[in-house]
């Protein structure tokens, strides 16, 4: 696996249904996949008296993830550092490899620790209603990052869940798209064609801003992809039947990379590449002023923090927020060390701290 750090939001294995392109009505908040309204993890708090109750109680959390990677190691590191706060200790932290049915054995595993909580990106929505339901049925506290699990609903199979915010990312990448290409001319627009929740908004918000805010750009070719790896296949046609294009939208990091080197192989540096998270590969194009012009990243720390404490909301019976979102950030060379930590809470590599020397 590369170092991007948000693939988690899109490469469950199980999301075979196309993904919808659909005008969004970006004057409403998010909403979450039962339709509660999106709210900011800023307010998720316990009173100092709840804080107390929890501590000392020696209660148990499981980390039972997608995947791995940093930006995994993000949320994961903000869930550890509030859950020691409240004096609850982490059992274990597994990875299932976008693996459903590893991630079913995981919870299995997982469960014979006895957990109050876990915390969990489910590989597969649907089948994900199985293999959590040990957990659900033994009264686990199950928090849920991003994506939704089919049939269970909030303060009921879980807590709540946290995401970043979709709508507001996809504008902001809209508005990066407009910064980076002078302001008109033709795109290319590559996305998420596979059922799956966060991507799907991230893409649509950025087409409709596209499409609603920014008259002087036009979307002359859209292409869905399913697998990262079809992303050079794809931009390489797009270009070769839309030689005017100034700039292309991908949906994640990872998946950009492919879209940067079919621009590089057809010698087109003219072209602007817009997508979402971070990683080092196309950071370190972005800085030597390549293809990449600049991504949106959301905040995994604090997306860990924020699950930890809904985990907490369930110990405490205490009715939980159903959609909750961190914020994000426009990152461009100009500010790409600053909201690398800002992010990721850790230091930016030595390989792009030097390069942007």
């Amino acid at each position: 696996m590369t170092t991007a750090i948000a693939a988690g939001f899109a490469m469950a294995a199980s999301a075979v249904q196309a993904g919808p392109l659909e005008t969004i009505d970006l004057n409403k908040s998010p909403e979450g996949p039962n339709g509660n309204a999106a709210q900011s993890v800023d307010e998720i708090s316990i009173s100092s008296s709840e804080a107390a109750a929890v501590k000392g109680k020696k209660y148990k959390a499981a980390l039972v993830w997608h995947a791995s990677g940093d930006w995994v190691n993000a949320v994961t590191k903000g869930a550890k550092t509030k859950f020691e706060e409240l004096g609850i200790e982490v059992v274990a932290t597994t990875d299932a490899q976008f693996d459903s049915a590893r991630q079913a054995s995981d919870v299995e595993n997982v469960m014979a620790l006895n957990p109050d909580i876990i915390l969990t990106l489910v590989v597969d929505p649907v089948s994900g209603g199985a293999a959590f339901k040990p957990a659900v049925d033994k009264g686990t506290e199950l928090v849920l990052l991003s994506n939704p699990i089919a049939g269970y609903k909030p303060n009921s199979e879980y807590t709540g869940i946290v995401t970043d915010d979709m709508y507001g990312m996809g504008v902001a990448a809209a508005e990066m798209m407009s910064d980076g290409i002078g302001g008109e001319g033709n795109i290319g627009f590559i996305y998420h064609d596979a059922s799956y929740f966060i991507t799907n908004n991230r893409d649509n918000a950025f087409r409709t801003a596209i499409q609603e805010k920014h008259n002087d750009i036009k979307i002359v070719s859209e292409k869905g992809f399913t697998e990262e790896g079809q992303t050079f296949e794809l931009a390489s046609a797009m270009i070769l039947q839309n030689p005017d294009l100034k700039g292309i939208y991908v949906a994640w990091d990872v998946a950009a990379e492919g879209v940067i080197e079919a621009l590089r192989a057809q010698g087109r540096r003219d072209v602007k590449v817009i997508t979402h998270d971070l990683g080092q590969n196309n950071a370190l194009d972005m800085i030597k002023k390549g293809n990449m012009y600049g991504t949106v990243a959301d905040r995994p720390f604090e997306i860990g923090q924020a699950m930890a404490m809904l985990g907490v909301y369930g110990l405490l019976d205490k009715e939980s927020p159903a959609f909750s979102v961190v914020g994000y950030d426009k990152v461009t060379k100009e500010n790409l060390a600053i909201t690398w930590e800002k992010s990721l809470r850790r230091p930016i590599p030595e390989k792009l701290s030097e390069a942007l020397k």
